[in-house]
């Protein structure tokens, strides 16, 4: 596992890394983007460390995780890889597979939610609904109860869609906010601008050799991850 570099207390590692794209395991608390108001973001760092052997990188920003989220993330190192990899998204054809703990056990084991969620940008959440209306976008997850433990569960989620901030207000809608997710209602903390949500596989197809592949980011090291026996 190789670090890229640790900035107050996050480090962020590298999983894999070809001449074509490179795979971080980002930790919770980082913005993905560049911006003009804060640094470094996840972007910056990818750029400093390809910086190291190439003059001028290309670091292609293929999808986002929300700041509070840790997990798998891929960046495209030339601009026919990021076409590549978007056309891949657009067409839905990647597969994200996130864990959660969640801060009440849900009543299903297993379940389908399907929710209508409107983007509230004046108060920065996605509000969910049991139906269509102006501007709501439909919306999929699939989720299983892994293990369950003190009260929390530990739940692998495949969102069918991907909209904003959907997974925690879909759970939360269900009566299962995420641990430490105070914007959606849950009462527990965790860390500082972190929640326990974290992207954990990502399935696509290397366009170029025809391949199938399957990335994973191993999960945060403190509590409450390391109290669940898993894999």
């Amino acid at each position: 596992k190789k670090v890229i570099l640790s900035y107050k207390g996050l480090s962020l590692s590298i999983l894999e890394e070809n001449k074509n794209w490179l795979l971080i395991n980002k930790p919770a608390g980082l913005i993905v983007e560049r911006n003009p108001f804060e640094s470094p973001t996840v972007e910056e760092l990818v750029y400093d460390h390809l910086a190291q052997t190439h003059k001028k990188p290309y670091v292609g920003v293929v999808h986002r995780l929300d700041r509070v989220t840790s997990g798998v993330m891929i960046f495209a190192k030339k601009k026919s890889i990021l076409r590549q990899l978007n056309e891949q998204f657009a067409r839905k054809t990647v597969q994200k597979t996130y864990l959660a703990i969640t801060e009440r056990i849900p009543e299903k084991k297993e379940d389908k939610l399907e929710h209508w969620l409107y983007k509230n940008q004046k108060e920065k959440r996605a509000d969910i609904f049991q139906k269509q209306g102006n501007d709501r976008k439909e919306v999929v997850l699939e989720y299983k109860v892994l293990q369950e433990l003190d009260g929390l569960a530990m739940l692998e989620i495949k969102p069918l869609t991907g909209k904003f901030h959907q997974i925690r207000a879909q759970l939360a809608a269900v009566g299962c906010p995420i641990l430490g997710d105070e914007k959606y209602g849950a009462k527990n903390p965790y860390k500082p601008l972190s929640v326990c949500l974290h992207a954990w596989k990502l399935e696509l197809q290397d366009t170029q050799h025809e391949e199938h592949l399957l990335f994973e980011a191993p999960l945060p090291e403190e509590e409450p991850w390391n109290n669940f026996v898993f894999g």
